[in-house]
């Protein structure tokens, strides 16, 4: 996965904002990198254009050597669901899916087999044996962030991207959730890029980058 001087512009009316200038990153197999920098400084959409959900105004993107910006929306999708896992903030589960059936989804919407088995056996293994059959207003924040790892992990995704995925749990639930997607790398050899305003999360990544003024460097 990678970006070639990629560059992104927000235009509102006549107000031009722009969030990146430039940007180079490549993200090899098995790394674990943070992404730390002031709100509005472009993380959410550096994300975003990894995961192929935006198209930057100029530059590349690439997974392998797949040029997504040469993709449509329909290959783009097909290409997320089936080789990138999203973690985000909120907004991760369907509401009136039970933690077990949003998992089910993932692995349907890709066309896996097994699709009850596999969902039970990830969330049990993400301690979440108890609450297979809960909808996410009936699980804990800490709860609803493991279920949406397991629909990110559902279909043994090459790449996980996280945005700021403990920015709402308190400290606790925080490492603890932090710690799943440390154990999903080592596990499986799988990378990680996650958004983070912690310090202290940003420290445990292989890799420290920063964004500000619309370029990336070195934390």
């Amino acid at each position: 996965m990678r970006i070639d001087d990629v560059s992104k512009t927000y235009r509102d009316g006549s107000v031009e904002t722009r969030v990146l200038e430039g940007v180079n990153l490549e993200v090899a197999r098995g790394e674990t990198i943070s992404l730390t920098g002031a709100s509005g400084s472009g993380k959410s959409t550096l994300v975003s254009l990894l995961a192929g959900m935006l198209l930057p105004e100029s530059g590349r993107v690439f997974f392998q050597e797949e040029d997504l910006t040469r993709l449509d929306d329909v290959e783009r999708a097909r290409l997320r669901a089936a080789r990138i896992g999203i973690v985000l903030q909120s907004g991760n589960l369907i509401p009136f899916l039970t933690a077990s059936e949003n998992v089910e989804l993932a692995i349907d919407l890709e066309g896996g087999g097994r699709a009850g088995s596999r969902a039970r056996h990830l969330l049990s293994e993400l301690g979440l044996a108890g609450r297979l059959d809960h909808l996410p207003k009936r699980m804990s924040g800490g709860e609803s962030q493991r279920a949406s790892v397991a629909v990110a992990l559902a279909n043994e995704p090459e790449r996980l991207l996280a945005d700021e995925v403990t920015g709402e749990l308190d400290s606790s639930n925080a490492d603890q959730v932090m710690q799943l997607l440390f154990d999903a790398q080592r596990e499986r050899g799988l990378a990680v890029v996650y958004v983070t305003h912690s310090e202290e999360l940003a420290a445990r990544a292989q890799r420290r980058l920063h964004l500000r003024d619309g370029e990336l460097r070195s934390a």
